[in-house]
């Protein structure tokens, strides 16, 4: 067995292992989107609440042609340039109903306030929530509020959950990739994760970047009419952990590789500066107005022309190709010519993005 091999079946033993958790205390790198989460996740809540809704582990549940998600969002700070948390919060749900093919109907919101919290902030923040919620065409029908003594939170956490109709032709799942497939990100990534870490000022590094927060129901509506039915695999947002985090999910759950071009990754050069000088890979910064798609080679041109065709698709380019082996792997194949692994982080350098 080559060296190589022996590497690849050591990975593939330590995947077949039981998720463990170790720790006897939840760390920050537990919700951070990189493997700690997903052992939490799938040694704790999936062995809890399992059922097959759930097991997929997707950005929200498909069931009698509706589709329905929940996210929570505590991000640091609560404003910073091109968002806040309140538009961060309802893009993020209509997103993670736009990435199962749903149409959003509705969202709830609820509120933990900390005691002290100004109410002139607060009232940006639902401010800023109705415009999102506006320009999305989802209206906030029902939510909650609850307030905690000074101390016990971070100003104002907020959670939505959304649902929206399924089109029974629109079957989205990452198991569907197939080797050849094209994987298409829809414009450049990691600026929503930098400029949030920029924007807390400890680092004294300036850029002139924004969020990419956008809500991507309307992006995600064109693409599927430009292809034809089965022809889009599936749909991802790379939040958490990041463009990296998403392709190893769909690489694991097809049971293919993903082989990726580190040429063809749009990146900014203000956001490829700022991730050299924090020392982090911007392939693991997160976006919260960019989508992975993975469709049928056929349907690429048809596919990047769509997206491409609307103001949040501009910037979208074919990055990769889904491949037979290694199967579950992400690799990239470097500008200097080499080929190397695209692993998930046990947490993420960028805490609280979202």
């Amino acid at each position: 067995m080559s060296g190589e091999e022996q590497v690849l079946e050591r990975i593939e033993r330590v995947r077949r292992r039981k998720p463990r958790v170790r720790e006897e205390l939840v760390t920050l790198a537990h919700g951070a989107g990189g493997k700690a989460t997903r052992t939490l996740i799938e040694a704790v809540f999936l062995e809890a609440f399992s059922n097959p809704l759930l097991a997929p582990l997707a950005d929200g549940a498909v069931a009698d042609g509706l589709a329905f998600t929940t996210d929570s969002y505590v991000v640091t700070p609560l404003f910073f340039p091109g968002g806040d948390i309140g538009d961060l919060a309802v893009n993020g749900t209509v997103n993670d109903l736009a990435m199962c093919g749903a149409r959003p109907s509705y969202l709830s919101a609820a509120f933990v306030l900390e005691e002290g919290f100004p109410v002139e902030d607060l009232r940006r923040v639902t401010a800023s929530m109705a415009r999102a919620a506006r320009d999305a065409g989802v209206p906030i029908v029902t939510g909650d509020t609850k307030v905690v003594q000074r101390g016990k939170a971070d100003g104002c956490y907020i959670t939505t959950a959304g649902v929206g109709t399924v089109d029974p032709a629109v079957r989205l799942r990452a198991s569907a990739a197939r080797p050849g497939d094209a994987v298409i990100v829809s414009g450049p990534i990691g600026e929503h994760g930098v400029t949030v870490m920029l924007a807390r000022g400890e680092l004294d590094i300036e850029a002139d970047l924004a969020s990419d927060t956008a809500p991507l129901a309307g992006l995600v509506a064109c693409l599927l009419d430009a292809c034809r039915q089965g022809e889009v695999r599936c749909l991802r947002d790379p939040t958490r952990g990041g463009v990296a985090t998403v392709l190893n999910e769909i690489a694991g759950a097809s049971e293919a590789a993903v082989v990726l071009d580190e040429d063809a990754v749009p990146v900014r050069p203000a956001v490829r500066g700022a991730c050299e000088l924090l020392g982090i890979d911007p392939l693991y910064v997160a976006c919260e107005g960019r989508m992975i798609a993975v469709v049928d080679p056929g349907a690429a041109p048809a596919a990047l022309d769509a997206l491409r065709a609307h103001p949040l698709g501009a910037g979208a380019a074919v990055i990769g190709r889904i491949a037979q082996d290694p199967p579950g792997l992400v690799l990239l194949r470097t500008s200097f010519g080499g080929t190397r692994i695209v692993d998930v982080l046990v947490g993420d350098p960028l805490p609280r993005i979202c």
